[in-house]
């Protein structure tokens, strides 16, 4: 199987199934010398974690990350990081029933006609525990940004039809949907409290704003800033759709509109206005990159469904086990870390842009 390694001089590759024993990641070209326990890694992997509420899966795992490689005495070494997150609450038992048949919704019948086999245990590598990976690589990518003043935060704005009317980034702590507002975070409970009775699911859009971000980090054609951020955020398995800035409402705005002005302010370049979301011509712009990704309704639900067997007869599948029957507020911190990791990656990749940087830092030597 291809397709585990994302980067190219920030690299990771994550490793592991949802029932089998682990699951991890291995981090290439971290630079050396910067501050890293595990326990900085740790904070991400708890907001991430299941059984948290009871709005998430209920299988308990504390996600305990260790670093197995890449750190000495407290810092980065510049050589390869293992991570690591061993399973302990696994119900294989749980999926022995779907053996045979195509969960709808699932990865299950592209996986199976692809590889001719398929680890039906909760997904196997299609599972959305590999993200707990994805969260310990991007936590280290979160330590390299940090020391530039770069910062990632993510939050939902809305959970099926219910929208955050008011964005105080203070009360996403506050609720366990992660919205920075208490009042729709309320009404969508509300919301879930009725689908959990129904037996379904709900999806909903996370937003990510990036802050501190130098002008430039990017590439012009194909490794565009924004277009890198759609394929790491787009991997991230529920996600179905992402806008950057205005998104879609451009198509409807005008240039005059649209075209963010620039005016100069001690010095510096700034801007009237962030339509672009902080991206312009596939660069950073100077101002705070915006996005939002949409999220698909969970597709593991306990209401009778329609489906067939892998040898070819039509049947119904009614779904057990523990899953979650919103995804987005574990998935904020995913949201993260893709981006994290992306940035860094880009950034590493800007250093070589120009011969006067190269030479610079090469004569203080």
């Amino acid at each position: 199987m291809s397709g585990s390694t994302y980067g190219n001089i920030f690299k990771i590759t994550t490793w592991g199934e949802s029932h089998g024993k682990g699951l991890g990641a291995v981090i290439d070209g971290c630079p050396a010398g910067i501050s890293l326990t595990e326990e900085d890694i740790q904070l991400d992997m708890d907001r991430r974690k299941p059984g948290s509420n009871k709005y998430g899966t209920k299988r308990q795992e504390g996600d305990k990350v260790q670093i197995m490689s890449g750190v000495f005495q407290g810092k980065t070494t510049g050589t390869p990081i293992s991570l690591v997150i061993f399973n302990n609450d696994q119900r294989s038992k749980d999926y022995s029933s779907i053996s045979q048949v195509y969960r709808p919704g699932h990865a299950d019948y592209g996986f199976e006609t692809k590889y001719g086999f398929r680890d039906y245990r909760g997904g196997g590598r299609s599972s959305g525990r590999e993200t707990a990976a994805r969260v310990a690589a991007g936590a280290v990518a979160k330590k390299l940004l940090s020391e530039l003043g770069i910062s990632i935060t993510a939050y939902t704005i809305s959970i099926g039809n219910v929208k955050a009317e008011k964005y105080d980034l203070s009360q996403c702590s506050e609720n366990p949907l992660y919205m920075p507002d208490n009042d729709a975070a309320q009404r969508a409970a509300k919301l879930l409290d009725e689908t959990i009775k129904n037996q379904d699911s709900s999806g909903g859009i996370i937003e990510c704003k990036v802050t501190g971000m130098p002008v430039g980090i990017g590439e012009p054609v194909f490794d565009k800033l924004d277009s890198s951020l759609a394929k790491a955020v787009m991997s991230i398995g529920a996600v179905k759709g992402i806008e950057f800035g205005d998104g879609f409402k451009a198509a409807q705005s005008s240039g005059s509109y649209n075209n963010d002005n620039f005016y100069m302010s001690e010095g510096k370049i700034k801007k009237h206005t962030n339509h672009s979301g902080g991206i312009l011509g596939g660069f950073s712009d100077g101002g705070d990159i915006v996005f939002r990704a949409a999220f698909k309704p969970t597709p593991s639900i306990s209401q009778p469904q329609q489906t067939v067997t892998n040898y070819g007869e039509d049947t119904e599948i009614t779904i057990t086990g523990r899953h979650d029957p919103v995804i987005v507020p574990r998935a904020v911190v995913v949201v993260e870390a893709m981006t994290a990791v992306t940035l860094a990656d880009l950034i590493l990749i800007n250093m070589s842009s120009k011969i006067d940087g190269i030479k610079k830092f090469y004569i203080q030597q």
